[in-house]
This record gives C-alpha cells, structure tokens and sequence, in this order.
C-alpha cells in the first residue's frame, strides 16, 4: 500500500535537509513515484516553509555548501578573454545555476585572431573533461568566417548547447540550437530615435567589427538610416585602428571622428563599444569639440558609459538576463534529457535592449 502523502512529504523534507539539495526526478525515483505527485509535494512543502523551490530541485532553508562536480552536477560557460560584456551574463548563469543546484564552471576561449577556434575547441573538450553535464556557448567568432568554421563540429556535440548572445543564420549547422541574444536592431533603433528626435539628421556610427553583435549593429545601421531617409548624411568607420577583425594590424577604415564630423557636418555620432566611447570622447573634447554642445554621443553596451568625464547616453542590452534565460533554455533540455522525454521545439529568443538617457545627448546647435 503506498504511503500517505503526509509520511511522503515528511521523507522529502528529511532527504533535502540531508543533502541539502534533491533533484525533482531523484526523488521521484527514491519514493516510487511520479515526478509530478513530487513537484506537488515539494510545492507544499515551500507554501509551509520547509523547504526551497528551484529549477526542477527542492533545497534547503539551511546554507547548503559548494555543489561538487562530481556525479555530472556541473555545466561549462565558455567565453572569449577580454571580453566584459559577457561579465554580468556570467554572474547571473552562476547564480542561477546555484539556485538549481549545479555549479557552473567558467572556461575562457583566448581571442587571438587566427588562433580562436582552436580555443574553443579547447574549451569544450576541458569542459566535457570535467563532465560537464551541458554547454552555454559565446565565442567571440571575429569573422563570418571563423563562426562558419566552427558551426559544423559545435553541432555535433553530444550535450545539451545553449547559445548566449549568438544567433545564427538559417542555413547554419548551429541554427537548430536554442540560443537567447540581444535585439541589437532594437538597439539602433532607440538610439536613432532618440537623436532624430532630437533633431539630428547627420549621424555617425563608429563601430567595432570584429563579433556577431558588431556586425549586427554596422548592418542595422545602415538599413534603418536609409529607412529614415537619413543615408546621404550618415558614414561608418571603425571606432578605433584595432576594433577591426585582426586586432594586430591598423584597420584602414579607421578615421579621425573629429574630422570625420568636420567633413560631414554630422552633429551625433553612436559607438560602439561604449569604451572605445569613453576613448573617442576624450578626443572630441581635446580637439575643442564640445558634447553634447556640438556633436551628441549615445554609446552602446552600457558596460562603463556613465564612468566618463560626460556621463553617456547608452543603449543598455539586458546582459545579466541573457545569463539568466540561457541558463534556463539550458536546464529545460537537460530535465528532459534526464525525465526521457523528447526534445521540444527549439527556442530562439530576443530580449530587447533599453536605452539609458544621460548628458551626453541634447538637441543640435543652431
């Protein structure tokens, strides 16, 4: 005869103060039952407060120690050097995969051109290595090139992948991967909106291009300020000598903004990053360019725009929620690996950017 459910939730409640943190599906295998009657059951046990609920785990309302990698209660995030975009991504999967009862373990892909592929693959395998029971991925890919390179062995991986802050095209091998980025055409968009309305029509965009969110934003740029009927006013260059695909060699597209500004009679320009911002308006100011007096700036990434001598105005992805969701999309696949239930429909999704408005914008001089 089976146990009451009384005497059932009084076992589950002595097994999560035990070991701190139960799996969902462990349980249900321990009390014989199905992982519903135990989701039911650890659901009534939070609503009386004797226990926590997580993603698919009931845990402890003691401190419970570091979860050890050992048995497979780990997942790898693997990102580029240098790059701290990805920081607030980072902290908030690790946060979110504690709360789960994993550990997430942190591998670093070096960025050097020429040498990146190698590197993430060098990644993953260490990450596999150390069992690694699923992947969340962003390699830097400084080219088109370098991303097609590595679509066709990332696809066979045989853990569960989640792409953060990628997304790639339909013909690629990687498209049938769940992946969570920003809406970086939403970006530009509320950038230009913001200075056209301000009343400017002549605007610059000094950008990086060596990463899909780079590319991304030096496309959408070009599409929408046609669209607003602004292309004959508006130019593109590199934000700096080395924001280019190989960082070794000085970008011919690289120009001086101050005198890009004086030959074009722009009177905003948008960069990104928002360091190379910080750098680019430091110049201005030496070359007697007043911001946002004569040239308005809106920064994009919103990592250090208000740290500058101007505070800048910046479109602001949601960084830590692209951490949070990809972890998310990461753990679905794996409680339906591990429930033997057929993979569901791939996911792509899209949070939208905001934009944070500061000093550095105003309307244009007369």
């Amino acid at each position: 005869m089976r146990e009451s459910a009384e005497k059932r939730q009084t076992r589950i409640a002595e097994v999560v103060r035990d070991r701190g943190v139960a799996r969902i599906t462990d349980l249900a295998d321990e009390l014989g039952v199905s992982v519903v009657t135990v989701r039911r059951d650890v659901e009534e046990l939070a609503r009386r407060g004797e226990v926590r609920r997580g993603h698919g785990v009931a845990r402890s309302l003691r401190p419970v120690p570091e979860v050890s990698t050992a048995g497979g209660d780990a997942v790898a995030m693997i990102v580029p050097e240098r790059n701290t975009y990805l920081t607030d991504a980072v902290q908030a999967a690790r946060e979110a995969a504690e709360k789960a009862g994993l550990r997430l373990a942190l591998h670093i892909a070096a960025d050097e051109s020429g040498a990146e592929r190698e590197a993430v693959r060098e990644a993953v395998r260490q990450a596999l290595d150390a069992g690694a029971r699923g992947l969340l991925l962003s390699p830097h890919w400084r080219t088109q090139a370098e991303a097609d390179a590595d679509h066709s062995w990332l696809s066979d991986l045989d853990v569960p992948t989640v792409l953060v802050e990628r997304r790639p095209a339909r013909t690629s091998a990687l498209y049938p991967l769940d992946c969570v980025r920003s809406d970086h055409a939403y970006g530009v968009h509320l950038a230009l909106g913001h200075l056209v309305g301000l009343g400017h029509r002549r605007i610059v965009l000094a950008a990086r291009d060596d990463s899909p969110t780079a590319r991304a934003i030096r496309a959408e740029f070009t599409e929408q300020t046609a669209a607003r009927g602004l292309a004959e006013g508006c130019r593109t260059i590199l934000s700096s000598r080395t924001a280019g695909p190989d960082p070794r060699a000085a970008d011919p597209r690289a120009a001086e903004l101050a005198e890009v500004l004086a030959d074009s009679g722009a009177t905003a320009v948008l960069i990104h990053s928002d360091r190379d911002a910080l750098v680019l308006v430091q110049r201005l100011q030496a070359a007697g360019i007043d911001v946002p007096g004569q040239c308005s700036v809106v920064a994009y990434n919103d990592v250090v725009a208000d740290m500058g001598p101007v505070p800048l105005t910046a479109v602001a992805p949601p960084k830590a929620e692209l951490g949070r969701v990809g972890l998310d999309l990461l753990l679905r696949r794996l409680d339906m690996a591990r429930e033997g239930l057929r993979p569901g429909a791939t996911r792509h999704l899209e949070l939208l950017p905001g934009l944070v408005i500061r000093e550095s914008t105003a309307p244009p001089a007369a």
